[in-house]
């Protein structure tokens, strides 16, 4: 039995951390219909962040992470995508491709291509302990801080007007604009949410992995994306439930498989979503006739 907890304890973990990411891209495409690579550049950010606040209280490092990816995310939607408002899919995806390249170009050559290390807390370093059962603080943390946005933005997304406004403009653009609706401001508070979720996900990556890269985010922004479609990348709720069903997945395939079938894992969970997407093009969640947040 205690085996099984500890596959269950790192799987919701690495689902929570899916679920992130997910929401992070799932934000953003509500709106515009962007699949926004360039979330990895501000996942980027906060790690850079994290690292240039290195020895200040976590509490201001939070916040100057939030912060820095906050307005990246805004900055970047008044710069590089709001001149191509409306355009076709394509060239949306093809800016947001080159935002991110041009991102991490820059980050290159402000701090180099070798990894930048940074620790966010010792004690995130540290586990419980519950006989043979181990439950990292860095897991117990990041499940609280997931469940904590996630339940944020339901209320944001239903008890605000400027939420419902959001929620108007992913149902019908064109007719919430007609109605009055502010659209520059919605778009700006969705590219804003998007880059709290991303300083969320750039800390529980640097506490797992030490450093960042000019690389850093692009793995997770791919993830993210992959759990949004099998969610439902129409639906905030989709993206959720999808981040945590390729996580767990994930991490119960990597428990369970025999070990010379383990450097298989991905092919075969890859495998799973594309049989999944074909039987339910829509996803687990969303519904194929609407579009909503």
């Amino acid at each position: 039995m205690s085996p099984l907890i500890q596959y269950s304890i790192d799987a919701l973990n690495l689902g929570c951390l899916y679920a992130l990411y997910a929401l992070g891209v799932a934000m953003v495409f509500g709106i515009l219909r962007l699949v926004n690579f360039a979330h990895s550049s501000l996942i980027m950010i906060g790690g850079y962040a994290l690292v240039l606040t290195a020895g200040l209280p976590l509490a201001l490092r939070v916040v100057i992470t939030v912060v820095a990816c906050v307005a990246a995310a805004v900055l970047l939607e008044l710069v590089a995508f709001r001149a191509v408002r409306g355009a076709n899919p394509a060239t949306l995806l093809v800016t947001s491709f080159a935002v991110t390249i041009a991102m991490s170009s820059l980050a290159e050559a402000v701090f180099g291509a070798l990894p930048a290390a940074a620790d966010v807390h010792p004690a995130l370093r540290e586990s419980y302990s519950f006989g043979t059962v181990y439950v990292p603080k860095l897991n117990i943390a990041t499940v609280v801080v997931t469940a904590l946005l996630v339940g944020g933005l339901s209320l944001f997304l239903t008890r605000t007007t400027l939420g419902l406004q959001m929620r108007a403009a992913a149902a019908d653009f064109t007719t919430a604009r007609l109605m009055g609706v502010r659209t520059d401001r919605v778009i700006s508070m969705a590219f804003a949410v998007s880059g709290v979720l991303a300083a969320a996900a750039a800390l529980f990556l640097l506490a797992a992995s030490g450093s960042v890269t000019p690389g850093f985010g692009v793995d997770a922004v791919l993830f993210g994306l992959i759990a949004a479609v099998v969610g439902g990348l129409s639906s905030l709720r989709g993206a959720a439930i999808g981040g945590l069903v390729l996580g767990v997945s994930g991490q119960l395939l990597q428990s369970f498989l025999p070990v010379e079938v383990k450097p298989f894992r991905d092919a075969i969970l890859f495998a799973a979503v594309a049989a999944l997407l074909v039987l339910r093009p829509q996803g687990l969640v969303a519904k194929a006739e609407g579009v909503r947040i």
